[in-house]
């Protein structure tokens, strides 16, 4: 049976626990609206980058260009494919990597000619484990996503897709949404597709424009920055669902200390009761056995006289 001292001894234990939880879920929420506050800022621009980039096909509808294609073929399983994962730095995050893990491999298990890229520790320390195979050079972490680190991903990226060694690479994230944990998404970086750009709007005039040095040439220095800011936006969404996760994980386990504590603490009450009864009554019993041993010299002493 359990004593006094044990329970003791793992309340304590569970308060501390109980104290790094809350700590850890404030931490994720700091950051998560820090993160927030940071994508706010420049989504607009992005934004504003992708509409102008529709607007341009309204007068080059039948450029060819190698970042963009203009249906999306039958998945064909010979082509060299390239897969950006982004984990987390550390776990405490419920199931946020391993969703995101599970989408990337189901994915590898789909294309076998997979060059893996990835964002997290987490994420390279299970593909390492597995001796699974993945870019070892391509080292990003996912804390405090910055919009340079962006841009030298995107850098590194281009360059496997200009030189040929992939023919499509996807992004692996897991967006955002609020209160609710995240989603985990697989989205194609390149080639793009020319109906995510092009919209229809009827009370737009458009006049006719000249691109120099070539319309070809303009959309090769507009993808770049394009991307650069898809992959900021994917690094900052699934920096904020990591935090929700976390927050989610730790406010669980808050919840459940806090009921072992109650339950803890009605046993460590018992058996303190129980305690002091036995003690009462160990005392009541000494009274009364004094009691009489008195009633015996007393009776005694009386005989004697």
């Amino acid at each position: 049976m359990v004593n006094s001292n044990e329970l003791k001894s793992r309340i304590f234990g569970i308060r501390d626990t109980k104290k790094i939880t809350d700590a850890m879920y404030m931490i994720s929420s700091a950051k998560m609206r820090r993160a927030v506050r940071d994508l706010e800022k420049t989504t607009p621009y992005f934004e504003a980058l992708a509409e102008k980039t529709g607007d341009l096909f309204h007068f080059i509808p039948q450029i060819e260009n190698r970042y963009f294609r203009v249906t999306v073929p039958e998945e064909i399983p010979h082509l060299n494919h390239g897969i950006l994962l982004i984990t987390s730095d550390k776990g405490f995050a419920g199931a946020y990597n391993e969703e995101a893990i599970r989408v990337c491999e189901e994915y590898m298990t789909r294309h076998p000619k997979t060059t893996v890229f990835i964002i997290g520790e987490y994420g390279r320390q299970y593909f390492a484990s597995q001796k699974k195979d993945f870019v070892q050079e391509f080292h990003y972490c996912a804390l405090h996503p910055q919009l340079a680190d962006a841009r030298k991903i995107c850098t590194e990226l281009l360059e496997y897709y200009d030189d040929g060694r992939l023919d499509e690479i996807n992004i692996i994230y897991t967006d955002y949404i609020g209160a609710k944990p995240g989603v985990c998404k697989k989205v194609t970086l390149l080639p793009l597709e020319k109906t995510h750009f092009y919209k229809e709007n009827k009370n737009t005039r458009y006049i006719e424009k000249e691109f120099l040095p070539s319309p070809d040439e303009v959309l090769n220095g507009i993808v770049p920055s394009y991307l650069m800011g898809f992959i900021y936006g994917c690094l900052v969404e699934s920096f904020c669902s990591e935090q929700q996760a976390r927050m989610i994980a730790m406010k669980s386990a808050s919840d459940n200390a806090e009921k072992m504590l109650i339950e803890l603490q009605t046993q460590y009450n018992q058996i303190r009761q129980a305690a002091i009864t036995n003690e009462m009554v160990e005392i009541t019993a000494s009274v009364k056995a004094l009691n009489r041993i008195r009633g015996k010299h007393k009776a005694g002493d009386k005989r004697n006289e």
